[in-house]
């Protein structure tokens, strides 16, 4: 931040605490609860399957549009809150009316929302703190949106327990309602326009799109995150998988563990991550992320051990935490003056999506041709392969680092 901007109102930063909290409290209704009420409404499979697959492909092909229409809107509140609405407009759908047009149509809804809202956040914090302090405001989202995720988790499976799982798509819903309290509360003249979109000096210019895919480090950026994702994206699924194929009696609740100590990691960390970001740099903090994804697929690789698998979690967290600070941090340093923060956000967001939604689909290859154990031996093949691509080819992007022009 230059030292003539103004300094956010303490006001603003805490609503915007509160804004990621009940944000992914509201998103975390539409993780596998979706799956299990739609069967407990007797769909199929093979319909749940569809509408769940339809709903990760228009997130996925959201990403670039999204990032593009947000660089040219000036009010980001506007866009979260239209989206939060949307958001708890789908949850209703699916709870008062779970028929198949209306759920697809809803789930369709809910990830092109999903997929915008996450650039828009980055977008505010960018606005509200500048370019400078936006590495301890990443790790303060990132700490608040993962205490969330946790407190929503298992409140919603009290709800579903107690009530029915058609109440949690409810209390998705309302959770919408303190979040635009929220929102309300970050004022409008404390957001800079020309910092939200990586504009210099307050400018609103924007360069031409093509001065993206000329920028060989955001290029190599998003193939790091294309390959992480290839990897990781598998690991729970094969690992629940392998649970249920020994027959472990308390598998739901081993898996339950599995998702949520990366969450509690992430609480932990992601603040002093962000703070790290500007003394040690960028690079050894992604470096740590990166390699914590082989050591964690080498460990599942060689046991079983549910105590084990759970403890190597915190390995999922670290690189949760150091990916969630870190990913729009270096975003904002590769694209500062050109007013394509967004939409290079979009795209380092579709290229890990295509990571995500391949990885599955191989790994399930592999495990189902040579077993579980060559299976998260890909992964951890694969994950060496971006840890190998992040070291030789991605450098330091800290701008008190870099001098090097960024843009051919």
């Amino acid at each position: 931040m230059a030292a003539t901007d103004p300094p956010p109102s303490r006001s603003g930063l805490r609503s915007l605490d509160a804004v990621n909290l009940f944000l992914a409290g509201a998103l975390s209704g539409f993780g596998p609860y979706i799956a299990v009420f739609l069967a407990e409404q007797k769909w199929t499979q093979q319909n749940i399957g569809f509408v769940l697959t339809a709903g990760g492909l228009a997130g996925l092909l959201s990403q670039l549009p999204s990032g593009e229409l947000l660089d040219a809107i000036r009010s980001k509140r506007v866009v979260v809150a239209s989206g939060a609405i949307m958001v708890a407009t789908s949850a209703l759908i699916i709870a008062l009316c779970p028929s198949f047009p209306l759920v697809l149509a809803a789930l369709v809804l809910q990830s092109i929302t999903g997929g915008f809202l996450g650039l828009a956040i980055a977008s505010i914090s960018l606005g509200l703190v500048g370019h400078a302090a936006l590495g301890k405001r990443l790790g303060r989202n990132q700490r608040f949106a993962s205490m969330g995720g946790v407190i929503a988790a298992g409140f919603m499976g009290v709800i579903g327990y107690f009530l029915s799982y058609r109440a949690i798509f409810f209390a998705a819903a309302a959770l919408v309602l303190p979040l635009l309290a929220a929102l309300g509360r970050i004022k409008l003249s404390g957001i800079d326009y020309g910092r939200v979109s990586g504009s210099l000096g307050g400018l609103s210019t924007r360069a031409r799109r093509s001065s993206l895919w000329k920028n060989r480090d955001l290029l190599t950026f998003a193939g790091c995150e294309f390959l992480f994702q290839l990897g990781n994206a598998s690991m729970l699924p094969l690992a629940g998988e392998a649970l249920v194929y020994s027959k472990e009696a308390f598998s739901s609740l081993i898996v339950s563990a599995l998702i949520i100590v990366p969450q509690v990691v992430v609480a932990l960390m992601a603040s002093s991550a962000g703070r790290r970001a500007n003394t040690w740099g960028r690079r050894p903090l992604l470096l740590v992320g990166f390699a914590a994804l082989p050591l964690r697929a080498l460990v599942f690789a060689w046991t079983t051990n549910p105590m084990v698998l759970i403890a190597a979690q915190i390995l999922d967290g670290v690189s949760g935490t150091m990916l969630g600070v870190l990913t729009a941090l270096i975003v904002a340093d590769l694209t500062t003056g050109t007013g394509r923060f967004s939409l290079a956000q979009g795209f380092v967001g579709t290229m890990s999506g295509i990571g995500a939604s391949l990885s599955t689909t191989l790994t399930g290859l592999v495990a189902g041709s040579f077993g579980r154990a060559p299976g998260f031996l890909s992964i951890a093949t694969v994950a060496l392969a971006a840890v190998l691509l992040l070291w030789f080819r991605m450098p330091e992007t800290n701008p008190s680092n870099r001098n090097d022009a960024m843009f051919g």
